[in-house]
């Protein structure tokens, strides 16, 4: 299964290039007009993307922290573990034209999942490009929970792995601007 090349995000504004399996969730459930959500066809893993008000109070390493660590309290996250901050090469990004300073966060955070009283470690890799100039922080997120092994082991499941840190970072850097005028009159 190929990756899906330009697909469209935000009605068209956007687009990116999607791992393979990719499902939107907007298919499934109401998703927030901020975002777009998209899960793996077998395994638990979810990709993200967030379009949020620029956090003017903080700047660099402190952003990511800042959004690392507000997911994990909107998640209701029992603890939460930054484990790497690194700067994103500018001009690896499709968006460089318009993101002043990017982010890659790598951390884990301890959630339970809807309706369930367990807590699991997740994994969470989150890439933060500062658009500046349209006042926003686009978030994006990797969410990998542990695998349940009930579910991978199944031979038809074999045909499409889990995402990895390359199919996060192709999405990452082919997310593309192509309508500004969702950020509003300028």
């Amino acid at each position: 299964m190929e990756p899906t090349q330009d697909y469209p995000l935000f009605g068209g504004a956007f687009s990116a290039t999607l791992p393979p399996g990719a499902i939107d969730v907007s298919d499934l459930r109401p998703v927030p007009d901020n975002q777009e959500v998209f899960c793996h066809r077998v395994t638990d893993q979810s990709l993200i993307v967030e379009l949020l008000e620029l956090q003017a109070h903080v700047r660099g390493e402190e952003a990511a922290r800042y959004h690392f660590e507000d997911v994990g309290g909107v998640q209701g996250a029992r603890t939460v573990q930054v484990e790497a901050v690194q700067p994103l090469l500018l001009e690896n990004l499709a968006l460089r034209g318009c993101c002043e300073e990017a982010w890659v966060l790598s951390g884990k955070q301890q959630v339970a999942k809807e309706n369930q009283q367990v807590a699991k470690d997740v994994t969470l890799h989150q890439a933060l490009l500062r658009l500046t100039p349209y006042q926003t922080d686009l978030l994006l997120t990797f969410n990998q929970p542990p695998p349940d092994n009930r579910s991978s082991l199944d031979p038809e499941n074999l045909s499409l792995p889990p995402w990895s840190l390359g199919d996060f970072e192709q999405l990452v850097t082919s997310l593309t601007l192509h309508d500004p005028n969702i950020f509003g009159p300028q």
